[in-house]
């Protein structure tokens, strides 16, 4: 990572009364009582090949008929489902448009270059500092999947996850505008748009997917997108 970037995405933390650092084990953010960073060797179990293919995620994405699929993340955040896709055999476009978040997700995919089992994972990914809404209407190769995850709360009783939530928001707020985001996954033409949703909660934009597929506390709202005619 660029000097000038890192420069940039810290004195964007310290705006949000944040400390940006880098220590032995690589970027991390922190408000003085919890510390995030992003770390791919934690998902280990998940890519071994026989969970992988049990995750929501990949069956959500999965094309037929394409040997090197690929995806766009919209809203990649700290890069977790990224990674479960290019593991599946994704080449992954990551969208982050917070620089702070960037700069960890950047650092996440650098480390995991360097590591054994993440570096062919890591190859496939790439990440684009820019905000995807304006970005998904001129990408210069059409997509086969475009994956839309916006912040939604923390489960009931995760408090972790909800004060490592409440960090990131503090640099990013959830999207305002679902329509345009939508709007701009249909606008890169993909096969498939993948949104990540809470299990009850309503469909992004309220705009009805051509099926589902649903866990304990998420669903997968799929809208699948019929071949321009020639």
């Amino acid at each position: 990572m660029d000097t000038a970037h890192l420069e940039q995405a810290r004195l964007e933390a310290e705006r949000a009364g944040l400390t940006l650092r880098a220590d032995e084990q690589g970027l991390a953010l922190s408000d003085g009582a919890m510390t995030v960073r992003g770390d791919f060797t934690r998902q280990a179990q998940r890519i071994r090949q026989g969970a992988l293919q049990r995750e929501m995620l990949v069956k959500a994405a999965r094309v037929k008929g394409v040997e090197s699929p690929l995806a766009i993340d919209a809203t990649a955040g700290l890069g977790d489902d990224s990674l479960l896709l290019a593991a599946a055999g994704f080449r992954v476009v990551l969208f982050e448009r917070n620089p702070v978040i960037a700069a960890l997700l950047r650092d996440t995919i650098e480390r995991a270059a360097q590591h054994p089992e993440f570096a062919d994972i890591a190859a496939r990914m790439q990440l684009v500092e820019e905000n995807s809404i304006d970005a998904l209407p001129h990408l210069d190769a059409q997509p086969d999947v475009v994956l839309l995850d916006p912040m939604f709360p923390a489960k009931h009783g995760d408090a972790r996850a909800k004060k490592k939530l409440q960090l990131l928001q503090r640099l990013e707020q959830p999207c305002e505008d679902e329509e345009a985001l939508l709007d701009a996954a249909f606008a890169a033409r993909p096969r498939k748009i993948v949104v990540k949703r809470p299990l009850k909660g309503p469909c992004l934009a309220n705009r009805t997917p051509s099926y589902s597929l649903k866990g304990k506390t998420i669903r997968y709202d799929c809208y699948v997108i019929a071949p321009a005619s020639q």
